[in-house]
């Protein structure tokens, strides 16, 4: 991935994220997030593995982000971006929609 891409990346990226690392951690370790989106054979979900990586990039320092980061900063970008066009009407306050989308480290609500 070149500078150029990084860059769109990360904006985006920083854009899109909007809790902080300690926030995220916070809401990563209740209940509610545990059961939040698709569990792989009972394990740990995609989207919470996810807020455990989201936390490490956000407290790196950009230039030790490797590109790798970058490609999982592109999938979470995808991500909210999806389900943000997907939101289902009505209070959205203590609903799966926002659960998950907060696992990816966005509070629609914020």
């Amino acid at each position: 991935m070149d500078g150029d891409e990084r860059k769109e990346v990360d904006q985006a990226f920083r854009e899109l994220v909007n809790m902080t690392p300690a926030a995220l951690e916070k809401w990563l370790a209740t209940d509610q997030s545990r059961s939040a989106g698709q569990h792989k054979d009972g394990g740990e979900s995609t989207g919470h593995a996810s807020g455990r990586r989201i936390v490490e990039i956000l407290r790196a320092r950009r230039s030790d982000l490797s590109d790798d980061d970058y490609l999982h900063m592109r999938k979470v970008v995808g991500y909210i971006r999806r389900h943000l066009a997907q939101r289902p009407q009505g209070e959205v306050q203590d609903t799966r929609w926002r659960h998950s989308l907060m696992n990816w480290g966005h509070d629609p609500l914020a």
